[in-house]
């Protein structure tokens, strides 16, 4: 195999339309990988293959190509721009060793850009930043970097200088390492995290271009400085500078196969046969053909071909080393955000759950199961969305917005041929239960038509506690002729369980709560425990759960509670007090309020069901310059008349 002694998995991202794809097409170019940059606008580009984003102009799922620059082998990762598409985003920056964040010069700081920013500061992924379309009118470098210092981050160091502004001839040009005035700033810059330096700095004592270039390079890769470049991606200025501040500044890994393999499962997609075809990033030891690899939950799988990205294409190769990105085939139960081999510790994603359901059907009946089939293979490749099927039928996915169902229908369509109607979006709420409720069903009644008797008691839980399960009979009187073991019949019934608290009184998940099992009894042909009569089967005990568990729930009593979320705003300060008046008007709790330059940031929790709106009227309140960011909170009981989960009938 030929391998590279370094590489680096770097990722592109930017606010929609800030170009990043087309950076990552003149990267290709320049790097020698392709002839001619691709257009958005044709739809000619490397990584937007999906025929929606280049009739749409957007990317929606990250893409892998690889470059070389020097000795290093870089893996450029084009990641979605719309918010819509931020979990796509957030699953990548977990593989990633570094990123370009890319602004325009005309737009400046945009919400997303704020957005990402904060998160690749979360996750500590070394960050050069990239301003990009000097050639447009209205470009303003100073502008743009006085944005950044305010609403990005302080910690910046700009790499050079741009000139013709606004017109195809601009340029930008680097400073030398001897300019004395760069010296300074540079100076400057890396004191605010280097004591040694500062004390240097203030008696006078000056550090060698080469030692300055090594402790921008430290702190660049230590988080905590962001290199500026600027360029245009269209006309290739100010992108060569760009290439070299990515190898002399941006981390790199030394390939290596030695170690037990692990690695994680950042985007799955289908091959022309079907097949499953898994995207990894190796953290350490190697995967080759034939190799069995351990999936979560105990799974193996067993690994039948590898590919790395070399010379413009994905090329079959014997093995991957850690730091490589990889493409497997074979491992048919792998999913997104999967981690295989040897368990590592790694930081879990910290964007929101989809908070919204729709119902979908086919819009010709006959393709009901192409429907179902395609939306699991779907749920592969994006788990968040959830798809699964009511017991009427009725298939249900979770979505973060309108653009994400819109994506989700074409590709539906164009990929799958279903043509997909979607129901009106509504809040995921919860049920929980009152108070205790009991219920037992005795075999040989008139209220059981099954061989088995079942007592149940629901009790209240802790908030988040989620459904816990509990057995107060003892195993000699478990149908173990059934279940072979008490553990096994104890896995079954909480499974039985748990489907049938997927829908509650008003259809909604009941969690929170307690479920014991206080008496089991069944009959036995031979004798005891209990008179002669039919045997119990497993489906007599499928089928009474459910019985059982609705009439202790409705004697529980439950409470409908609705999603409540952590949302921060971040808007001009002059907007503060409109968007203030509006949340609070819906209902929302004012938590903490505090202004930074133009700046103001508005903590408050508020329900669910009001996000969606605001995220709508947003742009209109702060003059498109607002963003935010919302995490779950808690549940907390509806007032009025508990909502009913649509294509629920309330029974009783």
């Amino acid at each position: 195999m030929r391998t590279q002694p370094r590489s680096l998995n770097l990722g592109i991202l930017a606010h929609v339309d800030a170009g990043k794809t087309t950076l990552t097409e003149r990267l290709l170019h320049l790097a020698g990988v392709i002839d001619e940059p691709g257009s958005v606008d044709s739809g000619t580009t490397q990584t937007d293959t999906l025929a929606l984003e280049r009739r749409r102009g957007i990317t929606i799922k990250s893409a892998v190509v690889g470059l070389i620059l020097g000795e290093t082998a870089v893996n450029l990762v084009d990641t979605p721009g719309h918010p819509d598409f931020i979990a796509e985003v957030e699953r990548v920056l977990g593989v990633l060793d570094g990123a370009v964040l890319v602004l325009s010069a005309v737009e400046g700081v945009q919400p997303q850009t704020r957005i990402l920013m904060r998160a690749l500061r979360r996750l500590g992924v070394p960050t050069l930043l990239f301003v990009n379309k000097i050639d447009r009118v209205g470009a303003d470098l100073d502008a743009v970097l006085r944005s950044i210092r305010t609403r990005l981050t302080a910690d910046v160091l700009p790499m050079g200088t741009a000139a013709g502004l606004g017109s195809r001839a601009a340029t930008f040009t680097s400073y030398r390492p001897d300019d004395e005035a760069f010296r300074e700033r540079e100076t400057v810059a890396l004191a605010e995290h280097d004591d040694s330096l500062l004390a240097a700095y203030v008696d006078g004592r000056t550090r060698t271009p080469e030692q300055l270039l090594a402790e921008a390079s430290a702190q660049t890769r230590a988080g905590v400085l962001h290199p500026v470049f600027a360029g245009s991606a269209a006309t290739g200025a100010g992108v060569p500078e760009l290439m070299l501040g990515i190898s002399a500044l941006l981390p790199t890994s030394v390939t290596s196969v030695s170690g037990e393999p692990s690695g994680r499962v950042f985007k799955v997609e289908r091959g022309v046969a079907g097949e499953k075809i898994a995207y990894v990033r190796m953290f350490t030891g190697s995967v080759g053909a034939r190799q069995r690899l351990l999936l979560p939950g105990g799974r193996v799988g067993k690994v039948a071909g590898v590919e790395l990205f070399e010379a413009g294409r994905w090329v079959r190769t014997s093995q991957a080393g850690a730091g490589q990105i990889a493409r497997l085939q074979g491992l048919a139960a792998v999913r997104v955000g999967d981690d295989l081999g040897v368990a590592r510790t790694v930081l879990d994603h910290h964007f929101a759950p989809p908070t919204l359901e729709a119902s979908v059907s086919a819009a010709r009946p006959e393709q009901g199961p192409a429907l179902r089939a395609a939306l699991a293979s779907l749920a592969d490749q994006d788990p968040l969305i959830d798809a699964r099927s009511d017991d009427d039928g009725q298939v249900v996915v979770s979505l973060y917005g309108r653009v994400q169902q819109e994506v989700l229908a074409a590709t539906l369509a164009e990929q799958h041929g279903v043509e997909a109607v979607f129901s009106d979006a509504s809040v995921v709420h919860v049920e929980r239960p009152r108070r205790v409720g009991r219920a037992l069903e005795r075999y040989n009644t008139s209220s059981n038509p099954h061989h088995a008797t079942l007592g149940l008691r629901i009790a209240p839980g802790l908030p988040g506690s989620g459904l816990r399960f509990d057995l107060e009979v003892v195993g000699t009187q478990m149908p173990l002729f059934l279940y072979r073991s008490p553990e096994g019949f104890a896995s079954v019934m909480q499974r039985h369980v748990a489907h049938t608290l997927a829908h509650g009184l008003f259809g909604w998940e009941v969690t929170d709560c307690r479920v014991t099992v206080t008496e089991i009894g069944y009959t036995l042909a031979d004798g005891p425990p209990s008179k002669r009569g039919p045997m119990p089967t497993a489906h007599d005990f499928r089928r009474l759960v459910p019985l059982v568990v609705r009439q202790a729930l409705t004697r529980a009593g439950v409470r409908v509670c609705e999603p409540i979320l952590l949302v921060t705003l971040e808007i001009p300060t002059d907007s503060a007090n409109g968007v203030q008046r509006v949340v609070t008007r819906w209902g929302a709790e004012l938590l903490d309020q505090r202004s930074a330059g133009d700046l103001t940031r508005i903590g408050v929790r508020m329900p669910a069901a009001r996000l969606h709106e605001l995220q709508r009227q947003l742009p209109d309140l702060t003059g498109g310059e607002g963003v935010l960011e919302s995490g779950f909170d808690s549940y907390a009981p509806v007032s009025g008349r508990p909502p009913v989960r649509r294509g629920y009938a309330v029974k009783g």
